[in-house]
């Protein structure tokens, strides 16, 4: 059994509870469910780690134990595939990419970039009152940072977190998903067998009980919250911390709109969109979700988008030629469902899926056409393989119902003309955003939201300094 990372120990908990194989519904095997007691002593320890150690001054300690980390990852892939596959339902073709590989470079991105990335700023001389004053900024550690996953890309958000709060200097409380235990407590094995990580730098948890999140939200010697997760959630995140005005970082919930516009190649925009969708069954914040395809092309390219969906192969996750997983529990299957079946009963029709496939928690790829832009169904974060179509009139018109929305996380927009499209990708207030299927994810590119799909970004040289704080100095020099 995979045990929890406390100040530098592998540790027993108490307790613990089962985690399944999505592709089965069978146990899958037992995690460790730590307790408040198991929260506290971990910010303790990474509250010691930060103050009394050079930790968060030490750069070449930093980078060092970077590089170890990523050879650990490299070392120990296959296992890491393996185990991503059984517990999150991941096809193996995603842990060639976001699900597993991407992330593991992204160490070696952040990694990289503290050799190079500028963390003073020398801003020069002003003579006041006949002083000459000498002015400079440095960016420093933000502190202790408690870090927050979901489950549907674990390795992805642990690793988008942890390697450049570390690259930072801060010390860090990850807290794993509870659907997803094993695969984050794998990466605090690899980091107490396999690098110089001083004890309390990196504590790692998981847990059925959501008082442990709370307590890490609210805890007076945690300075950061990071957290992806749903929206509902972060709101609740967000105002937890304010009593102690820390510093949050929230990743949220999507509901974004790919715009195919009247001159699109519509055979490929509709294989571009029928493959998003079932991108990992669904289960992507920035899937675009909503398709909007001009109001007298609308049965044409329903017609060519159920086509593609029915080409979609789903299984067992573990065989190459699947290319989709299983949905992650019968609880996320019961809700993906219940939205499906709300919506043909306002007036959508179902063209293709809704359907259940046992074993597992399997769902059919789906597409909802004539959906009411105000509807549940078009304005709420499935997180399944559901497509809705929604017809417009016009460019402003298209542009108007993708910004109808509390969310803003991401877009995708397909024209025969690269101006056009571009035009109408600025007009859409999202944080990414693909044109004519460009891919936006990488280590080096900034992700994340407007709105309330969230506050900050990951990745990037923007992601590294969200863990940083930054001081000016002064000094009179004559």
């Amino acid at each position: 059994m995979k045990r929890l990372l406390i100040d530098g120990r592998l540790t027993e908990a108490g307790r613990t509870f089962p985690t399944l194989n999505p592709a089965t519904g069978e146990v899958l095997g037992q995690a460790p469910d730590a307790t408040t007691d198991d929260a506290e002593a971990a910010v303790a320890a990474a509250r010691r780690a930060f103050d009394t150690t050079d930790w968060a001054t030490d750069t070449q300690l930093r980078i060092r134990c970077l590089d170890q980390l990523h050879q650990a990852l490299i070392d120990h892939t296959e296992e890491l595939r393996d185990l991503t596959i059984a517990e999150v339902g991941a096809p193996r073709m995603l842990t060639h990419g976001a699900q597993l590989e991407q992330p593991i470079g992204m160490v070696r991105y952040y990694a990289d970039l503290l050799k190079t990335h500028p963390l003073t700023q020398d801003l020069g001389e002003v003579e006041i009152r006949g002083q000459r004053h000498h002015r400079w900024v440095e960016k420093e550690a933000a502190g202790v940072v408690a870090a927050i996953i979901a489950y549907n890309y674990p390795n992805q958000l642990a690793l988008a977190k942890l390697a450049p709060a570390l690259a930072a200097g801060c010390t860090v409380v990850l807290k794993g998903a509870p659907d997803t235990p094993l695969t984050t407590l794998a990466l605090g094995e690899l980091i107490a067998a396999h690098t110089d990580i001083p004890p309390g730098v990196v504590n790692i948890l998981t847990s059925s009980d959501s008082a442990v999140g709370e307590l890490l939200t609210t805890h007076r010697d945690v300075d950061m919250i990071t957290f992806t997760g749903s929206t509902a959630t972060g709101r609740l995140i967000m105002a937890a911390a304010a009593a102690t005005v820390k510093r949050v970082f929230l990743e949220l919930g999507g509901k974004s709109a790919m715009v195919v516009l009247d001159d699109a190649d519509f055979a490929g925009a509709s294989l571009f969109a029928a493959f998003t969708i079932c991108a990992h069954a669904g289960q992507g914040c920035a899937l675009t979700s909503r398709l909007l395809v001009p109001r007298e092309h609308h049965d044409a390219i329903v017609e060519q988008v159920a086509a593609n969906l029915g080409r979609v192969t789903y299984g067992d996750p573990g065989d190459p030629k699947n290319y989709m997983g299983p949905l992650i529990s019968e609880r996320q299957r019961d809700k993906v469902d219940g939205m499906v079946q709300r919506a043909v009963k306002a007036g959508a029709t179902l063209v293709t899926g809704g359907e259940r496939v046992d074993p597992g928690f399997f769902y059919t790829p789906t597409l909802l056409a004539g959906v009411d832009p105000a509807g549940e169904i078009a304005q709420e974060e499935v997180f399944g393989p559901v497509l809705v179509v929604i017809p417009y009139d016009g460019d402003d018109d298209a542009v108007r119902i993708a910004n109808d929305s509390i969310f803003g996380l991401s877009g995708a927009v397909h024209s025969a003309d690269q101006d056009r499209a571009i035009a109408v990708a600025r007009r859409i207030r999202t944080g990414t955003f693909s044109i004519n299927g460009g891919n936006y994810f990488s280590p080096d590119t900034p992700f994340g939201g407007y709105k309330q799909s969230g506050l900050g970004r990951e990745m990037g040289v923007s992601g590294l300094e969200e863990f940083m704080e930054t001081k000016t100095f002064a000094t009179v020099v004559g």
